[in-house]
């Protein structure tokens, strides 16, 4: 029988105008070329809950049986770890969500340049501040960045450099895998959600705004019909500080909203994706990934 971890809090009966309830089932399956002995995962598949979202059930299943503890990470994600030690060809990790999702809202006044280079902020946001491995980005692109954003304000700025990237670098699936650093996404003009978040990150900080990389899923239909059920995949995109904290989607140039769901947050895809572990035995034949999303209301 699966194993499971829930999280469950009442479902509201009405949906406001400018929310939407989604319905999100991501399945991971892998396959080995013979009995693996024992395995140890990290699962980041149970949605968040804040102003914008709230999670109304989440199950994690995982066959086979697994001992399972449920914790949250350094930046606030919900982390399912787990271990198998029976003999197994395969595992198969089912994490099934319901959330209601709306837009989000802003800081009325947001600051300006000059309170972000304080050292109280520099210091409170430095992780998210430095460069990492996956989105340090080269001089002369940070200085194109910085005439593009001129006497922008901040708030403005990060929609600029999102925009930017945008149309710089082409959405293509298959052109790069998750080992792909910003500036190689940057020189092949190619990339996935994946790539151009880490692009935008690392300009976003190489500006002086505190940016992190955000992952989740995204409803593909901006007209989706009620109960009708599409093929997901996972997504990403980014947030900055302006006083408050800003998302945008600069893979489809759009503000973060009701067909955004949020999972987990990090300097980048190092520190959120949403299924890595290790494992004891033959090596592995392959594996298999699916979402499918539903809008519900």
């Amino acid at each position: 029988m699966p194993q499971s971890q829930n999280q469950s809090q009442p479902t509201r009966v009405r949906v406001p105008s400018d929310r939407w309830r989604l319905q999100v089932v991501h399945r991971t399956q892998f396959r080995y070329g013979g009995p693996v002995r024992s395995s140890y995962n990290e699962a980041r598949m149970t949605p968040e809950n804040s102003s914008r979202q709230t999670t109304l059930r989440s199950r994690v299943e995982i066959e086979p049986t697994a001992t399972v503890l449920a914790y949250r990470d350094y930046w606030g994600a919900t982390v399912t770890a787990f271990d198998t030690h029976g003999p197994h060809t395969e595992l198969v990790v089912k994490a099934t969500s319901v959330v209601e999702a709306g837009p989000e809202v802003h800081v009325a006044g947001p600051v300006g340049w000059a309170e972000l280079a304080v050292p109280d902020v520099q210091d409170r946001f430095g992780e998210i501040l430095r460069p990492t491995r996956l989105t340090a980005m080269d001089p002369p692109v940070v200085q194109e960045v910085r005439e593009l954003v001129g006497d922008a304000g901040p708030r403005e700025a990060g929609q600029l450099v999102c925009r930017f990237v945008h149309e710089r670098i082409q959405y293509l699936t298959g052109s790069t895998n998750v080992k792909t650093n910003a500036m190689q996404a940057w020189e092949h003009g190619k990339g996935v959600c994946q790539d151009i978040s880490h692009v935008s990150v690392g300009l976003l900080r190489a500006i002086g705004l505190p940016a992190r990389y955000v992952s989740g899923y995204l409803h593909p239909k901006r007209d989706a019909g009620i109960g009708e059920a599409v093929t997901g995949e996972s997504h990403a995109w980014v947030e900055w500080w302006d006083g408050g904290w800003s998302g945008y989607d600069p893979t489809n140039v759009v503000e973060i909203g009701p067909r955004h769901v949020t999972l987990a947050r990090g300097r980048d895809y190092a520190d959120v994706p949403p299924l890595k572990g290790i494992f004891s035995g033959p090596r592995s034949e392959g594996s298999s990934v699916t979402v499918e999303v539903t809008r519900l209301a």
